[in-house]
């Protein structure tokens, strides 16, 4: 399928893409759906998306400036310097509220393993990198 204009995935991967990341952010996910005007799994598609293409950045090393705020076997909490969610916006062609509702779902996550709340630091993106990500399993 094709992820975006210049990158496809195998619909499984991204099938399994979904399944990690409504797993993952659970609840967080139904409590951004239910004040934005994004569905659950336009969400979950969206989130899918953002981890792909998160988790090829990483690999690639194409992450802009980055401070790892936490790191576990579950996952990576980044924040990212300016410009990363617009630019997820354009290479996924998202809308606005898509982006963000996904962006606020890493944010509330970002605030609740760091424990400190986001907006002390407005010039950095959040990014939570699921490390259980298979790739061809």
């Amino acid at each position: 399928m094709k992820l975006t204009a210049n990158e496809t995935v195998r619909f499984d991967e991204f099938a399994r893409a979904c399944d990690l990341v409504a797993a993952y952010f659970g609840e967080t996910i139904d409590a951004v759906a239910l004040e934005t005007p994004v569905s659950r799994p336009q969400l979950v598609a969206v989130l899918a998306r953002v981890q792909l293409s998160g988790r090829q950045s990483a690999i690639d090393g194409t992450l802009p400036d980055r401070d790892v705020c936490y790191h576990s076997n579950d996952e990576t909490v980044l924040r990212l310097g300016p410009g990363f969610w617009a630019e997820i916006q354009e290479h996924h062609s998202l809308e606005a509220a898509e982006r963000r509702a996904a962006r606020d779902v890493h944010r509330r996550l970002l605030e609740a393993i760091v424990g400190e709340p986001s907006a002390t630091n407005r010039e950095k993106e959040p990014l939570v990198l699921i490390e259980r990500f298979e790739r061809n399993g």
